[in-house]
């Protein structure tokens, strides 16, 4: 082909991702995994204001019930984990003591359908806690919902638009799954190649875009604009060009000089650089929205990295030092309140009222679910 050819080529499929992608809400999530059973999850939250965002202790043992009317289901935790909640209205992202990850990301094209004859509601802002409650793996989790136990209810907003989102897992095994609802239908990818989640377009269509990309070759271009479709493009290229080992060149740096504290730092580092800068909004583009916070999940070693986009401290909790114990309460981490801290906090959970999960009929301010 020549050099005239492909460039015309590149400008028409350049063309048909910017038609392909008119939605620009932002969120990234990406797996590393690698040597010595390795296996880090991180995630990046954008959003066009503060999400009075905190982190919380939720022990085994709390009975729950998914907030959607009397046909609601209830279940009791069998798993403890820690959570970070959007304007304590619900879990968007968290670890479970078993390292299972789930991330919800926003999806304008989530269609959850109407119920069957046979499923019981749970409202939307329940369903990543579900899975951190009930389940040890993805495929466990993928076992279970794929049987399509419950019909997910999405809030309405005061503008009349539903809370739509899709859900991501992981576990210390490198496996993963994307939960989406195209048209109705549960959609799920599961497998370890599904290293890398954004936004629209749907899972089926960001994966044909971004083998696109691939053929251009990340060392010779990558999109470099705040869309889904192209921070997926460079998630993946960064998540699959970091080293999957020991490097030499700079582990004398690393705590403990250690590959696992290298691979959190790779993955941190990753969800950087496809933040979005804080205070940036783009003119008529208002879903382009500032990075507010990054998590990294090590799902090895069990610990949860907060790093804030308005605080200069990144910190970090074990959960091997926090009480999941059944009749423990509920605790939290207070950040809504601008509280700064560093290093480890598992001791700085405090006792705290549980909040309250959006339910079915309750309206709130526009901006609840994380982007």
């Amino acid at each position: 082909m020549s050099k005239l050819a492909h460039q015309h080529l590149f400008f028409a499929c350049g063309l048909s991702i910017l038609f392909l992608t008119p939605d620009l809400h932002a969120c990234t999530r990406a797996v590393l995994i690698g040597s010595d059973n390795t296996v880090i999850t991180g995630r990046s939250m954008d959003w066009e204001e503060d999400m009075h965002s905190d982190l919380w202790l939720m022990p085994r043992g709390i009975t729950r019930t998914g907030e959607a009317g009397a046909n609601s289901p209830s279940w009791t935790a069998t798993y403890g984990s820690v959570v970070t909640s959007v304007y304590n209205l619900a879990s968007a992202d968290g670890m479970n003591e078993k390292g299972l990850v789930m991330n919800m990301l926003y999806l304008a094209e989530s269609d959850y359908g109407q119920p069957a004859a046979n499923q019981v509601p749970l409202s939307v802002s329940l369903w990543g806690q579900y899975a951190l409650d009930n389940f040890a793996t993805v495929s466990e989790a993928v076992t279970e919902m794929s049987a399509k136990p419950f019909h997910i209810v999405a809030p309405k907003l005061p503008n009349g638009s539903a809370s739509t989102v899709h859900l991501s897992l992981s576990d210390p095994s490198g496996d993963s799954a994307i939960f989406e609802y195209v048209k109705g239908e549960l959609v799920v990818h599961h497998g370890k190649e599904y290293q890398v989640m954004t936004n629209s377009p749907i899972y089926s269509k960001q994966l044909a875009l971004n083998e696109y990309w691939q053929s251009i070759g990340g060392t010779v271009f990558l999109p470099g604009t705040s869309r889904a479709a192209d921070r997926f493009a460079r998630t993946s290229f960064y998540i699959g060009a970091v080293p999957k080992q020991i490097a030499a060149n700079f582990i004398s740096a690393v705590p403990e000089h250690s590959f696992n504290y290298q691979a959190v730092a790779e993955v941190l580092s990753i969800m950087r650089a496809v933040s979005v800068p804080l205070g940036i909004t783009t003119p008529n583009e208002p879903n382009i929205a500032s990075t507010l916070w990054r998590t990294v999940a090590d799902q090895k070693n069990l610990i949860y990295y907060f790093d804030s986009s308005t605080r200069a401290n990144t910190f970090w909790v074990s959960l091997a030092k926090l009480n999941f114990k059944s009749g423990t309460p509920v605790q939290r981490l207070t950040l809504s309140a601008s509280n700064v801290y560093a290093g480890e906090v598992a001791d700085k959970f405090k006792t705290a009222k549980p909040f309250q999960f959006l339910g079915s009929t309750d309206l709130i301010n526009s901006s609840t679910f994380g982007k």
